[in-house]
């Protein structure tokens, strides 16, 4: 394969860029107005393989958006090809519902062995549609039929999922059965405090709140929780308020949902989100890295909480053969090559080297994250306020100097990285140099 970056012999880059340019204008002209990812990557992916992309037009991509976090092991990873073909020349069934399949055991059985323990050992499944927000629905669905209850407790910046019950769980929409809480972060501290006491008094709001007989908050049929804000700002949650706000669910008999669609599968340098702080929710939330590539989406629970009837939740496409297959042969890649614990040491690493660049240059204001889920917010450096231009400029920058990232956070200010866990240190030295030429080139431009 050519270096990084280069273009790709042997084939007319002209006649590859025309294509290229007639396949995005009839995307443009034939898709919906909803489309996001296309309209800031404007380019046509034809090949991949671990962090790199080959566009149509013969370019190459180091890949840090990896499908919004879907690409535990990087494009067409090896294992997760061989378990695809595997299925596809076994001749087994690719559509089952939810029937029982050696395939789909095989999943469960490697997914169990990766779960908390204390979990795995008293644990339901339930498979969902193929995404994360079906998973998220599930998830309300059980609680609520399990507590009799309606409410739910959610977080300020939360992000989980586009169908309405996960938007209405999401900070931007209003639903009069949610009630949000303040979600603890250092740079933009709700109490403007940050650190410990920052995040003592968000627990202690919490408790308060429904602790109080005129709060207007009665018992809700659950909490939800991302252990790293991703969408709103690569946040991660300080372990010693996680394990408060287990104590505070666990104390009023409220399940605990944890939304690891992203932070699962090694992500964050753990396992699990959720396992940095030692916390053992009811309720896990799970997609993206799980299906190696693949639509799939779970739900794991207490069995205490499996009253609801047959039937109540389906959906056609929750037997996905290829995706448990690929899914199966990710989870046991990342545990057996110990791929959370590189995620931890890498991620530390870039962390470090990321806010060496921002002690010299003022427009980054934050740096944060945990493992490979990484966040830098840019600001305007006389007033601190969010930078969505600057933060939009340095994606364009970016992409011109052949690295994909994408923007997140409460304003769209915060460059998100979300590279590969199979990444190596060649390859990571390489995104960090782009995305150091490409801050200062965005901070010239004029905004």
């Amino acid at each position: 394969m050519p270096p990084q970056g280069s273009r790709v012999q042997g084939r007319g880059e002209r006649g590859g860029s025309v294509a290229a340019d007639g396949i995005l204008r009839r995307q443009a002209q034939r898709e919906s107005a909803a489309r996001t990812y296309a309209r800031s990557l404007p380019i046509v992916p034809v090949r991949a393989r671990g962090l790199t992309i080959e566009g149509a037009d013969g370019r190459r991509y180091l890949d840090c958006l990896s499908g919004a976090g879907t690409l535990a092991l990087g494009h067409n990873h090896p294992v997760v090809l061989e378990a695809v073909r595997g299925v596809l020349d076994s001749g087994a069934p690719l559509h089952v519902l939810d029937l029982a399949t050696p395939v789909k055991d095989a999943f469960i059985t490697e997914l169990f062995t990766n779960l908390p323990p204390a979990l795995a050992a008293d644990a339901r499944i339930q498979f969902c549609g193929p995404a994360g927000t079906d998973a998220v629905e599930a998830a309300l669905k059980l609680v609520r039929t399990a507590t009799g209850r309606s409410g739910l407790l959610t977080f300020t910046g939360a992000y989980h999922g586009m169908t309405a019950g996960a938007l209405d769980a999401s900070g931007g929409a209003p639903d009069v059965r949610v009630t949000r809480l303040p979600y603890p972060q250092d740079f933009r501290c709700p109490f403007g405090v940050g650190g410990a006491e920052g995040a003592e008094l968000a627990a202690r709001w919490t408790e308060n709140l429904l602790d109080d007989p005129k709060g207007g908050v009665p018992a809700p049929a659950g909490l939800i929780v991302e252990p790293v804000q991703g969408e709103g700002g690569v946040i991660p949650a300080p372990d010693a308020w996680l394990r408060r706000m287990r104590e505070i669910t666990a104390a009023r008999g409220i399940p605990l949902i944890a939304d690891e669609v992203q932070t699962g599968v090694g992500r964050t340098g753990a396992f699990w989100g959720v396992d940095h702080a030692g916390v053992v929710p009811d309720v896990m939330v799970l997609s993206k890295a799980i299906g190696g590539s693949l639509p799939l989406a779970v739900i794991v629970y207490r069995s205490g909480l499996d009253v609801w009837a047959p039937g109540a939740h389906a959906g056609t496409f929750r037997g996905n053969q290829l995706a448990m297959a690929a899914g199966t042969a990710t989870l046991a890649f990342v545990r057996e090559n110990r791929l959370a614990e590189r995620a931890a040491v890498l991620g530390e690493r870039m962390l470090s080297a990321l806010r060496g660049l921002a002690a010299d240059h003022p427009c980054m204001g934050d740096v944060r994250g945990r493992g490979l889920m990484i966040g830098v917010e840019l600001v305007d450096p006389e007033t601190g306020a969010a930078a969505p231009a600057l933060a939009a400029a340095v994606r364009q920058e970016c992409l011109d100097r052949g690295l994909i990232v994408e923007l997140g956070g409460r304003h769209g200010a915060v460059v998100r990285l979300l590279p590969p866990l199979t990444v190596t240190d060649e390859q990571a030295a390489a995104v960090l140099d782009r995305l150091a030429d490409a801050i200062p080139a965005a901070a010239r431009r004029p905004h």
